[in-house]
């Protein structure tokens, strides 16, 4: 891979060590996502998932805020340019196209949520494997204030993250969330102060990147990920007796042993890139024509 760093019109790419910072920088527009944005987030988890190097990303907003919603430039016709965002499948979320790549990512995803946070700025976030938040965050799933309903599969994310109840209440009402809610409420782990939120968010970045195995943790992501949905519990089982098995037989399982016998951090040497075991992936991704035909029959 080049080792030039991508350049982005609205985005900061910035790698140290194994962990990647991925910054939406639209500071003046509040990070207001745009179809452009949407397309670049997606185009930098692509590189980051092909780059052996990147063992996590973390992700912040420039200034102020963390990405103030979809960007309302339009006036009132902008939920109608929303919809044509995804020029290939008119009509389809580009929203829920960005939160299905981040569900689909490889690495693990940390959100250091600096500041306003709301629309898709909140709804983004949902696919992300760990959230922590500056004390003065706000966050708000404010859809139905616009009008709309929710946004980047928040429908199948939020009450996966913070149960029915709450996610509910959130979404009906629409207001906007203090960092102390978010964080009872189980939708942050953690709050920071402001200066110290990229630090932390990059701190645990590295836990996992300086100490576990890249192809352990990528199956780990998209076994816990995918089996919320399974019907029963045999299902994992099946799954992880087969990995189990083909990593208890790989390299790194001997060297999490010897290291952790030996006392010295481990030195992974398994790729995601190449040695992701038989049976990866183990689902097939449902096409969204299918889901665009049911929704014309209900329509009609």
């Amino acid at each position: 891979m080049n080792s030039d760093p991508p350049t982005f019109e609205t985005l900061l790419w910035e790698r140290s060590g194994s962990v990647l910072t991925l910054t939406l920088n639209r500071p003046r527009a509040l990070n207001a996502m745009t179809p452009q944005m949407r397309g670049e987030l997606c185009r930098a988890l692509d590189l980051a998932d092909a780059d052996d190097a990147v063992r996590a990303i973390v992700f912040t907003g420039s200034g102020r805020a963390y990405c103030a919603g979809l960007d309302l430039s339009a006036g009132a016709g902008a939920f109608d340019a929303a919809r044509r965002a995804v020029e290939e499948e008119p009509g389809r979320d580009g929203g829920g196209v960005l939160a299905l790549r981040l569900f689909a990512s490889t690495k693990p995803l940390i959100g250091a949520i600096n500041g306003a946070a709301v629309g898709i700025g909140a709804s983004m976030l949902l696919p992300m494997d760990i959230r922590i938040a500056s004390s003065e965050a706000r966050i708000g799933f404010v859809f139905a204030r616009r009008g709309i309903v929710p946004d980047a599969c928040a429908s199948w994310f939020l009450p996966r993250v913070v149960g029915i109840s709450r996610a509910l209440e959130w979404s009906l009402g629409g207001r906007l969330l203090s960092a102390d809610e978010a964080l009872a409420g189980g939708l942050v782990r953690e709050l920071c102060p402001p200066e110290q939120l990229l630090a932390r968010a990059r701190a645990l970045a590295h836990e996992i990147a300086d100490h576990a195995a890249p192809v352990s943790v990528a199956l780990t992501r998209q076994l816990m990920w995918r089996m919320l949905g399974a019907e029963h519990p045999m299902a994992a089982h099946r799954l992880e007796s087969a990995f189990i098995a083909a990593r208890g037989a790989a390299p790194d399982a001997r060297e999490g042993v010897t290291s952790f016998l030996e006392k010295r951090p481990p030195e992974f040497s398994g790729r995601v890139s190449s040695d992701m075991p038989a049976g990866y992936p183990w689902w097939q991704e449902p096409p969204y024509r299918d889901a665009a035909q049911h929704a014309g029959e209900v329509r009609s």
